[in-house]
């Protein structure tokens, strides 16, 4: 990237982050509805799946891309929030736009951003400017699919004005509860949002409660629907080096002894869903490579027997290329969610956010890594259910050293501390005022910790996590995604969409 370029890029991002903040939420469509027109409707000129639910929604977003790129179709994938550039949440071909392209796209849409400010009481938001952004940039690709994740909910995220072939809503818990809701069932309903008319929903395990929205919601507008566990799911699962090894049980039939390098039978699930997703969108299209509209020679039941699915949904009733599946798998992966970064101590980042987030990334951390002493570095931001994640942390870390990241919103290191205490006591609490600090004190409590029982992680094997063997130690840095981004540029030196352009592999995001 020249000077020049990096500037420009610079004031186009700063520009933005003017707006109003993504986590300012102001219900409503008309504003985003009112530009996606004037730019020629560029969200109607391709097939959209669209995904929604409280954890998993960006590693299921990415599996899905992959899945279908892997198919020979160009595609589009939209995640929020970044890791470290705003470019990482708008890739075609699972590669993030160049800086030039950034900068391009924003210029292309600038005049109409001011147009559409003129015309409301409210202008435009940052959040609405990076979905105008990713739909006219996957039009001008073009590509042929787009995947699309919500950033907060479902029914009035500005994502909805597109209308997902095929919805996936992963699993859902009590989360942003103040724009949606303070209970499952009503946190549902709003995500239910994204299912439309004649899609197929793609359902993962829910709470009851949250079931009961999701299939409401599917019956009222004729879509036809697929559960994990009942039309789909996982068949089989043990661990690998580095990963796990699936069996899946997919809409249109089974794939055996798939290899994903990535830990926790929540990775299983979102892979699994992932695959029943581009089943779907393989029937709804009615051919491989998605050319015949979504929604033909759909039977007049569709939408009303949940196990019809894909085979009433249009021609698709083929499995997959289990080949084509098999290398698919082996190339995904996700950023940030329990990612090595650095070894002896082993160093791991993962997003997990919200309680329920930390109590799947614990159980991961335990089956993956055994029995382990855990140090973990935490950072949150203020307006999350902190004791929630807290209380969920406690039993798998020995450990944790309270600090803060570079958002506005993360919470006072001493606060945060206070708040460990009580869940950990007082000896197993240390606070540092910097992200850095806050590392370098617990790589230095897991080398003492290392000293007294025989090394980090010893009983693995070296550079191989994974084989869940062995006590030993490693250092957690988790608690949010600004978190794992700034934690990444300590740790690695370099942003996700500048390491992507050198080759190395896709990006990720997570709910805000």
């Amino acid at each position: 990237m020249t000077a020049a370029t990096e500037a420009e890029l610079r004031l186009v991002e700063q520009q933005i982050l003017a707006r109003r903040p993504e986590h300012s939420i102001d219900p409503t469509l008309d504003r985003i509805a009112d530009l996606v027109h004037l730019l020629g409707d560029p969200h109607r000129a391709y097939p959209v799946i669209h995904l929604t639910g409280t954890n998993g929604k960006t590693s299921t977003a990415r599996m899905t891309q992959t899945l279908l790129h892997a198919r020979g179709l160009r595609t589009g994938l939209f995640t929020s929030p970044h890791l470290n550039s705003m470019r990482e949440r708008i890739c075609v071909d699972g590669v993030p736009l160049s800086a030039e392209r950034f900068v391009e796209v924003y210029r292309e849409i600038e005049p109409y951003l001011q147009l559409v400010d003129s015309r409301h009481q409210v202008r435009l938001s940052f959040f609405e400017v990076l979905v105008a952004m990713a739909f006219a940039a996957f039009a001008d690709a073009p590509v042929d699919v787009a995947v699309v994740e919500v950033g907060m909910g479902g029914t009035w995220d500005n994502t909805n004005v597109a209308d997902g072939v095929v919805a996936v809503i992963t699993p859902i818990s009590i989360d942003h509860a103040k724009y949606l809701g303070d209970t499952v069932a009503k946190i549902a309903a709003d995500k239910a949002g994204i299912i439309k008319p004649g899609a197929v929903a793609v359902i993962g395990q829910q709470p009851v409660e949250a079931a009961a929205e999701l299939l409401r919601r599917a019956s009222q507008v004729g879509a036809s629907v697929a559960r994990e566990g009942i039309e789909f799911g996982v068949l089989g699962r043990e661990l690998a080096v580095g990963g796990q090894r699936l069996s899946i049980r997919g809409l249109l039939g089974e794939y055996h002894d798939l290899y994903l390098p990535l830990f926790g039978a929540h990775q299983a699930a979102n892979a699994a869903c992932a695959l029943a997703a581009v089943e779907a969108f393989s029937g709804a299209q009615g051919s491989p490579d998605g050319s015949d509209q979504a929604g033909q020679d759909r039977g007049p039941d569709a939408g009303r027997d949940p196990g019809m699915a894909v085979r009433a949904a249009g021609r698709g009733t083929v499995p997959l290329d289990a080949e084509l599946v098999a290398e698919a798998f082996a190339a995904m992966s996700s950023p940030g969610r329990l990612e090595v970064v650095r070894r002896s101590p082993l160093v791991l980042l993962d997003a997990a956010h919200n309680p329920g987030g930390m109590a799947v990334m614990a159980q991961a951390l335990r089956e993956s890594f055994g029995p382990a002493e855990v140090i973990a570095v935490l950072a949150v931001s203020a307006d999350k259910d902190v004791a929630g994640i807290l209380s969920e942390l406690e039993p798998v870390a020995a450990a944790v050293v309270a600090t803060g990241n570079s958002s506005d919103r993360s919470m006072a290191p001493d606060a945060l501390a206070d708040l460990a205490v009580a869940e950990f006591g007082p000896d197993r609490v240390h606070v540092a005022a910097r992200l850095d600090d806050a590392i370098e004190l617990a790589v230095g409590l897991a080398d003492e910790a290392a000293a007294l029982i025989g090394g980090p992680l010893a009983g693995l094997m070296p550079g191989e996590p994974g084989l869940g063997a062995g006590s030993g130690t490693l250092v957690l840095v988790t608690g949010s995604v600004v978190t794992v981004g700034d934690a990444r540029l300590l740790l690695t030196g370099a942003g996700l969409a500048d390491r992507q352009a050198d080759g190395a592999g896709p990006v990720a995001g997570s709910e805000r």
